[in-house]
């Protein structure tokens, strides 16, 4: 055969086997048998290895050409991959649909479009296309960053390497689900028992297993699936709905569910979240609720993103599993804010083919409610990766009543309900007061630091966090980054589970963590009511972190005006407020974070790259307005550089007001401050 000849017969193999997995992926109407589809590999294969320098970049088998890699490395997503929030009942979607109407001031009466969809229960993906071939993919990780595991991506036959037709954009990023099917689970599943292996819990853990193997053709044997679903960074986009995009999707050769529909209002969208219920057994894959967006693309962007999450978007979940089960006893368990919490000791029940052996039981106003003690036969709930908890009690024994106690039971220091100093009402949870004296609480701390959205430091995890601490090796933070100087005191290699390999990985890892950003380092800290949102907002607000430790060493009276500025950061409320400060008014905590400051490096948060009239500018909104909801001004400012403030002060640099605007403006009459009303404002951006 001539050359050109060989270089037809490879294409239309090529085109055949593409077509073949449309034809059993993505319609699911094959048209081939498996035996002939094997026979098109197999002779694509022979080709290829005959004729290496005929070999094409579309070619299948280039999908399980890569040779295994030792460590995954870590790609950063252009645009952050979100979780969604929650609706568990028909009242939170319709209040999510009225809150988007109220955002975008739309009259409660107008019906907005709304999608549905099936909510895949299996592993984050996103798929990056530059000139239609595929470069990379990686795991959804933190959101920021995820593992770059493009090659095993690559495996899966309805992943196109190249994009179909050619009126997709330049740059695109496609966003979907990792899953594995019922019927190939079974047939996993069937496979492990004949080798004498575990089974597969869920087809979830399976996919997700399968997808981080370090060679790609342990994965390329996998019967792994990807829905898309939605995009990432993209040059342009030609759509201008969610229907239409899906449409594009599917176009270009991707896998879409077939069950997204379009609706004009809740009720409709309620009614198609009941029959995906009623039909969910029959749909073939695991789904744990249905996921509602905004149709309008424009609108889409004009509703934007909270910290974590859509505005425009809400998971719709499924009820909860239930079950009945037997308290053997409570445990208490101390978290790293000191939270005393009561755990239930199950005899071990199967609840939605996981099974469960404990559950929690929350605080002690809980136990008091439910009335709840060992012996009991008690109903447990598990809604998907939510912890297992105790909804009531079935069959009450004869047995003593629990009270939780008043002491710590890892470090024996006095435990407190503490009472909110705005409202008076004490704190449902108990605390141990010793802070990192506990070890209790000194383990779970430095867990937290090392975490995902903190440190996010590979090969330290939970199992190696406690033994290091037993050991006396780390007993905070800065111990982790001293470890390598020390080893030659400590000789890490002598311990079991540790190799030189082993120990040189782990060095690696935490010295590629030496420089840290701001938000990161203080949602790592642990502080009591700052989450990864409000370590955000209080990194964009001071952006320095040695001018965040003057101010709240100036705040600690909790009056004056840095405790003003800090209360006046958009979304600060008086808990987190407090907690903030008296951390690092504390001398072992700052003790805990100067040692800490000697072996790492702290990145301001950088000022929006945003090149607008209000970059940097201190905007405060007040009053109603009438072209758009106060939520939306707010966030266009963001949007636009501007740092939006719940108050006004000598800081402030633009007031904007519409009717009702009381104290504030009249506060920033007095001091001078620039006042515009919202039609000088569109005027004054543009908008």
């Amino acid at each position: 055969m001539s050359n050109d000849s060989i270089k037809n017969r490879i294409s239309t193999l090529i085109s055949q086997i593409r077509e073949a997995d449309i034809d059993y992926y993505q319609d699911d109407r094959p048209k081939l048998t498996d035996s002939d589809y094997d026979k098109l590999r197999l002779e694509l294969i022979n080709l290829e290895k005959m004729y290496p320098e005929l070999v094409l970049a579309n070619s299948p088998t280039n999908s399980v050409g890569a040779k295994p890699s030792n460590k995954f490395g870590k790609i950063k997503h252009s645009i952050p991959m979100l979780s969604l929030d929650n609706a568990f009942d028909n009242d939170d979607v319709i209040d999510f649909c009225l809150r988007v109407k109220k955002f975008l001031s739309i009259n409660n009466d107008y019906n907005l479009a709304f999608t549905s969809e099936p909510k895949i229960d299996g592993l984050s993906a996103s798929l990056r296309y530059e000139n239609g071939k595929l470069v990379s993919g990686a795991t959804r990780g933190d959101g920021t960053i995820g593992e770059d595991v493009t090659a095993n991506l690559s495996t899966l036959r309805n992943i196109p390497l190249i994009l179909k037709g050619n009126d997709w954009p330049d740059v695109i990023e496609v966003r979907g689900e990792v899953y594995i099917s019922h019927k190939d689970f079974k047939i996993m599943n069937t496979k492990q028992l004949s080798l004498g292996k575990d089974i597969y819990k869920n087809p979830r853990n399976a996919a997700a297993g399968s997808l981080r193997q370090i060679d790609p053709k342990i994965t390329a044997q996998r019967p792994l699936k990807f829905f898309a679903y939605a995009w990432g960074e993209v040059s342009h986009l030609t759509a201008n709905t969610q229907i239409e995009f899906i449409k594009l999707l599917s176009k270009w050769g991707f896998q879409v569910n077939p069950e997204v529909k379009l609706h004009s209002n809740p009720q409709k969208m309620i009614a198609h979240y009941n029959e995906i219920s009623n039909i969910r057994s029959n749909l073939g894959y695991d789904i744990d609720g249905v996921v509602y967006k905004v149709n309008d693309l424009l609108l889409q962007k004009r509703l934007g993103f909270v910290t974590r999450a859509p505005r425009w978007a809400i998971a719709h979940k499924f009820p909860a599993e239930k079950a009945n089960t037997s308290l053997k006893q409570i445990d208490i368990q101390v978290g790293r804010t000191g939270a005393l919490t009561p755990v239930a000791r199950l005899e071990p029940i199967t609840i939605g083919g996981v099974v469960v052996s404990n559950a929690t039981l929350h605080n002690e106003d809980e136990i008091e409610r439910l009335n709840v003690k060992p012996g009991d036969v008690v109903e447990v709930q598990r809604a998907g990766d939510v912890i297992p908890q105790v909804v009531r009690v079935i069959k009450s024994s004869n047995g003593p009543r629990f009270n939780i106690p008043k002491e710590c039971p890892v470090c024996g220091s006095i435990a407190n309900r503490d009472t909110d100093l705005v409202t008076g009402k004490m704190d449902a949870v108990r605390r141990c007061t010793n802070g990192f004296n506990c070890s209790a609480q000194a383990i779970e701390r430095i867990k937290h630091f090392v975490s995902r959205r903190a440190f996010d430091i590979d090969g330290l995890g939970a199992k190696q966090i406690e033994f290091f601490y037993k050991n006396n090796l780390i007993n905070e933070p800065a111990d982790i980054f001293s470890i390598e100087a020390r080893n030659k005191f400590i000789d890490l290699e002598k311990f079991e589970g540790w190799g030189l390999i082993s120990v040189d990985n782990l060095f690696n890892a935490i010295n590629e963590k030496r420089t840290i950003e701001f938000s990161r380092l203080l949602y790592a800290l642990g502080i009591r009511h700052i989450g990864h949102g409000n370590a955000v907002i209080i990194g964009r607000h001071y952006l320095s972190w040695s001018k965040m430790l003057i101010a709240l060493k100036s705040a600690i009276d909790y009056k004056g005006e840095q405790w003003d500025d800090l209360l006046s950061i958009d979304g600060m409320g008086n808990a987190a407020a407090t907690s903030l400060v008296n951390f690092f008014n504390d001398s072992v905590n700052i003790s805990i974070v100067n040692n800490l400051l000697n072996f790492i490096v702290v990145q301001d948060t950088l000022e929006p790259s945003v090149n607008s009239k209000i970059s940097g500018k201190i905007i405060v909104f007040t009053g109603k307005f009438d072209k758009f909801s106060r939520d939306e001004a707010k966030s266009r400012a963001q949007l636009l550089g501007a740092k939006v403030s719940g108050s006004v002060s000598t800081k402030t640099n633009i007031l904007i007001y519409g009717p009702g605007a009381g104290s504030k403006y009249k506060k920033a009459k007095e001091l001078g401050i620039t006042i515009m009303t919202e039609d000088e404002w569109i005027e004054f951006l543009n908008l």
